[in-house]
């Protein structure tokens, strides 16, 4: 059986890229496009121009606005962005029908079956890339392997307009070379909690056994354990329809102060935000999942009659759940919330409130 060819196409700086593209006098210029930074908003994302300055997603705009007093902010135009995100997926289709869009800007795409006609995993890429900058006038970067995980990281090796190749020859010794930061799904609250392990790199990762993992992290051990040996299982799953969004960090030292805890989960409901924007989508149910350090764990929800569009919003809703989730009085070792019920961003009221993200 012939090994698989997995692509990992993400697009640079999305939708940034798109509002300098329509707008010629914004081309090289710092733009920041998500929230008013005179409101209570964060940033959807931004120009590599802008980039330099230190400005990120989910960082607040009035913060990016003192970083870099000359940014130009732009609200999202969400219908155009998808819009051209259905072009681009147009255009993967003429490569292969397995398809797996992460969100408006990224997708995996699986084109084993398609190397007898096309050659290999890198001429399909570079294909593709040069037929979106074609068709759309903005640049994407790709990842080729033979697993989603390499993929995944390759795509952000050399951005922007970046092609990276990962063999099944180099992935171990690849991975070994890696931060831990760079390993997908690993969030900065996980990586300061392997690094108190003395974790910092794939290779440290790897000296650990499954067992010892498994005493520390849990079901996400294997996770870690087979990711520092550049092993990746999950297939392309195609047609994948997304039924939540989420975020959760589990904690080096466990929490037992209430502001402390409202504090974690208020910067939870930003990036949770900015997320759902990313991807495109909005929800009505909140999640809020707690687990104890004697490791038992409480979820409790809420639905809402409207789409939840604002942090705010989100955060609001935190404090009950939280009250109502502490059902032992025992430190807590991971938080997260859950955003579900979801539908697009085309909604008129959602878009009439993006300046409050």
């Amino acid at each position: 059986m012939s090994m698989p060819c997995i692509i990992h196409i993400d697009m640079d700086a999305f939708y940034a890229s798109i509002e300098q593209r329509d707008n010629p006098k914004l081309q090289g210029k710092p733009v920041i496009v998500g929230g008013d930074p005179h409101q209570r908003g964060v940033v959807a994302t931004c120009s590599y121009e802008a980039r330099e300055f230190g400005i990120h997603s989910a960082m607040s705009s009035a913060h990016a606005k003192r970083k870099c007093p000359q940014g130009v902010f732009v609200r999202p135009r969400f219908e155009v962005y998808k819009q051209v995100s259905q072009q681009i997926r147009e255009i993967f289709l003429h490569y292969t029908p397995i398809i797996e869009p992460l969100s408006l800007d990224e997708a995996y795409l699986d084109v084993s079956s398609q190397l007898p006609v096309r050659g290999s995993g890198n001429l399909i890429a570079k294909d593709i890339k040069q037929r979106i900058r074609r068709e759309t006038g903005l640049t994407a970067s790709a990842g080729v392997s033979y697993n989603k995980l390499l993929a995944k990281i390759g795509s952000d090796k050399d951005k922007p307009d970046g092609l990276f190749y990962i063999s099944e020859k180099e992935g171990p010794e690849f991975v070994k070379l890696l931060r831990i930061r760079e390993f997908f799904g690993i969030g900065p609250a996980t990586e300061e909690r392997l690094h108190a392990y003395g974790i910092y790199t794939g290779a440290d990762l790897l000296m650990w056994t499954l067992d010892e993992l498994q005493a520390i992290f849990g079901k996400s051990a294997s996770f870690y354990y087979e990711a520092a040996r550049a092993i990746d299982r999950r297939p392309v799953e195609a047609h994948r329809e997304r039924k939540s969004v989420s975020v959760e960090d589990t904690f080096k030292q466990d929490v037992d102060k209430v502001d402390a805890m409202l504090a974690i989960l208020k910067r939870q409901c930003e990036t949770l935000i900015t997320d759902c924007v990313r991807i495109g989508v909005v929800g009505k149910t909140v999640t809020l999942k707690v687990k104890f350090n004697d490791f038992s764990q409480v979820t409790r929800s809420i639905s809402c009659a409207s789409y939840l569009t604002a942090s705010s919003e989100l955060y609001s809703l935190i404090p009950q759940l939280l009250e109502s989730a502490r059902v032992k009085d025992l430190p807590i070792r991971l938080l997260g919330i859950a955003v579900s019920n979801l539908n697009t961003i085309d909604d008129a009221d959602w878009r009439q409130q993006m300046p409050l993200l």
